[in-house]
């Protein structure tokens, strides 16, 4: 059975009788997954910005966007229309399949991993996930790794609240960390 057949069958009706709704389109679901990598101290070099693209077309399967600064800022040395980050947006089958792979596979397999904060999740049900090295990818060969960078995750759902938010995760099986 596929992650969204579980959902369909499984997540839906128990989130129903959890929160005592009617409909199946009141129960809160999955929207769209966002990945992100902000470039940082290394704005300037262009091999590095290459390399995340590669990155995060491997790991999501998709062709990411470049994301440019809006405005300049001395401080930080940034012009307007530089680029500053790299994200790529998931939905529909990709994003059940690549929120499958984060629970199953990706998360078991980071060092000393405890468990993801409750803190995580936000007031709007939306869960939100930094990752330090994205090498905890499956597809990820260490041979083909030239520089390690991290990466930031957001789930976002429709649920309304926290604690909406909180019971579709712990569904799906994402493991938080025991209090």
């Amino acid at each position: 059975m596929t992650f969204k057949e579980n959902y369909n069958k499984e997540i839906i009706p128990a989130i129903k009788k959890e929160f005592g709704y009617k409909n199946d389109l009141e129960a809160p679901k999955l929207e769209k997954v966002t990945i992100n990598v902000g470039l940082g101290s290394d704005i300037n070099d262009s091999n590095f910005v290459k390399l995340v693209e590669k990155t995060l077309t491997t790991i999501a399967g998709q062709k990411p966007i470049r994301n440019k600064a809006r405005k300049s800022i001395a401080g930080f040395k940034i012009r307007e229309g530089m680029t500053v980050g790299v994200s790529v947006t998931l939905r529909n089958k990709k994003m059940y399949d690549f929120v499958d792979k984060l629970i199953n596979i990706s998360l078991p397999r980071v060092r000393d991993f405890r468990g993801i904060s409750l803190k995580s999740v936000d007031e709007n049900g939306n869960l939100s996930i930094g990752i330090k090295e994205y090498i905890i990818f499956p597809e990820i060969h260490m041979d083909d790794v030239e520089k390690i960078h991290g990466l930031q995750m957001v789930i976002t759902t429709t649920a309304k609240t926290k604690k909406e938010g909180t019971a579709l995760f712990k569904l799906l099986g994402v493991p938080f960390k025991k209090k």
